[in-house]
């Protein structure tokens, strides 16, 4: 038997992944804390301003190695998959 509806209003939700990760989240708490724009001071000079290709952005790369050793993780993979998870909280601290 076939069922069917006419005039049915569909209804959408508008959500975030901030929506989405708890307010005392770990890393939340974290990025509230450390302002980690200094590690642009500390590696400027080793990067070309001239030539080259544009570079993953330092700040990115130390939160990579940061949530490795935080959470014990020795595998980049691993890594990887974890920051998937945890990359909202993570985006905010980018956006202040």
């Amino acid at each position: 038997m076939m069922t069917q509806r006419e005039n049915i209003q569909i209804k959408l939700h508008s959500v975030t992944i901030e929506d989405l990760i708890p307010e005392d989240h770990f890393l939340r708490k974290l990025a509230a804390l450390v302002d980690f724009s200094f590690i642009y001071d500390v590696v400027r000079d080793m990067y070309c301003h001239i030539t080259g290709r544009p570079s993953i952005d330092p700040v990115v790369l130390v939160k990579y190695l940061l949530i490795g050793f935080l959470y014990g993780i020795e595998s980049e993979r691993r890594i990887e998959q974890e920051i998937r998870v945890n990359m909202a909280a993570w985006r905010r601290s980018a956006k202040q």
